[in-house]
């Protein structure tokens, strides 16, 4: 008699789990980023068959499986727009945006100047779309180093933090415009120069819309849902909202963690601190689910081809010189520039959210992101992850001596 199909779907859930918390653990005791231990684990789950273990060989196709990672991390961009405010973005500074822009140019550019070198035969959208997959920044991975070394309230933890904000919304934008561009070609649409404009305009206009909206009635709406005596009314409204936006993106064309995304932004005032705590168990659970599912995703065997390791080589030193640029930003005496460019290096989570997204578009029957070009990204993304945190502490550790 088969096993029901939930039966295997909580077995899935307790294998995925277990190993995503023995992953985060093991990272954070070896001084690494959490996410790296589920990436890992992922990883490894999904080669197990290299060895002939093919039970779980199922998790990486199950519908239902990756509907928990989709809800992961639509939770999760909700979750990193709580963390950020209208207001901090208002307040970072000349410094903090020319770095963002910087930060997001230079990149795309160094990404698809690679992909047209090393992937010659593939279509534009594949280029375009390796290039856009570098302009995220990770923003967790520098604050905790900064935190570490108690260095988060200089004049350079301030502009990292404050462009790195930007630098989200800026790459959800880019992730839009793309994920549009190759939308209107697998339905046969020319895309011409008014349509990719006009899908910047929706993507800008969703988001300063939704913003606009958040600014006004956000504080009324988490004040009225913190009267209401049931509970977890507060939790319900701020992840109804979330879904809502989420929707509301995927019908204009746009990704819906950009809705996520703009939902989490907009929902500040005095009870969003709240909202905070108790949307992050939900995060804890479903989160870690969609790491390993795109650890898994990633092909070992694809590494036994040079051709992968170069792109992957490339890929890392174009994400690295890439976000170096940004020092050209830094307006002001006496800043470290160096430090800033080496805190926006990490991709971290935001990285495989990117990756993650090249899966699942199409066009003409074809993902745009094949096996290879995909294991190429999550190597760049564990590099670039692995290569901050000790080359940020070093330089903060140096100038610190210089200047005492």
């Amino acid at each position: 008699m088969p096993a029901h199909p939930l039966a295997l779907l909580v077995v899935a859930l307790a294998v995925i789990l277990i190993g995503a918390k023995l992953g985060r653990d093991l990272s954070l005791r070896l001084g690494q980023p959490a996410v790296l231990g589920e990436l890992l684990v992922g990883i490894v789950l999904g080669n197990l068959g290299l060895v002939g273990v093919h039970e779980i060989e199922s998790f990486k196709t199950d519908a239902l499986i990756d509907l928990f990672a989709r809800l992961g991390v639509i939770v999760l961009l909700f979750e990193v727009g709580l963390e950020s405010t209208v207001g901090q973005m208002m307040k970072v500074g000349l410094s903090a945006l020319l770095v963002a822009i910087l930060g997001v140019v230079a990149p795309f550019a160094l990404g698809w100047g690679v992909a047209r070198l090393m992937l010659p035969d593939h279509s534009v959208y594949v280029h375009v779309f390796l290039g856009a997959t570098l302009t995220a920044t990770s923003v967790g991975i520098t604050a905790r180093v900064l935190k570490d070394l108690g260095r988060s309230k200089t004049p350079e933890a301030r502009i990292v933090l404050g462009a790195a904000v930007i630098d989200d919304v800026l790459g959800l934008v880019v992730l839009a415009v793309v994920g549009g561009i190759i939308a209107a070609a697998d339905h046969g649409t020319r895309v011409s120069s008014g349509a990719i404009a006009w899908i910047i305009v929706k993507a800008a206009g969703f988001l300063v819309g939704s913003l606009a909206i958040g600014v006004l009635f956000s504080k009324r709406l988490l004040t009225l849902a913190s009267r209401l005596r049931a509970r977890g009314v507060l939790l319900a409204i701020g992840l109804a909202f979330c879904f809502v936006l989420a929707y509301l993106a995927d019908r204009i064309g746009l990704a819906a963690i950009v809705g996520a995304f703009a939902a989490g932004l907009i929902l500040e005032g005095d009870h969003s601190d709240q909202l905070q705590a108790q949307i992050q168990p939900i995060s804890s659970f479903l989160a870690p689910i969609f790491f390993v599912v795109m650890g898994m995703r990633c092909d070992l065997a694809t590494f036994a081809s040079t051709h992968v390791l170069a792109l992957a080589a490339l890929l890392t030193v174009a994400a690295i010189l890439g976000k170096q640029a940004c020092a050209l930003g830094v307006i002001g005496k006496g800043l470290d520039r160096l430090t800033v460019g080496l805190g926006m290096i990490p991709r971290g989570e935001v990285g495989l959210v990117f990756a993650g997204q090249g899966l699942t578009l199409m066009v003409a029957g074809e993902r745009v992101v094949g096996r290879s070009e995909y294991a190429a990204v999550v190597l760049m993304v564990l590099l670039t992850t692995l290569v901050t945190p000790p080359a940020l502490r070093y330089r903060l550790t140096t100038t610190a001596r210089r200047s005492g």
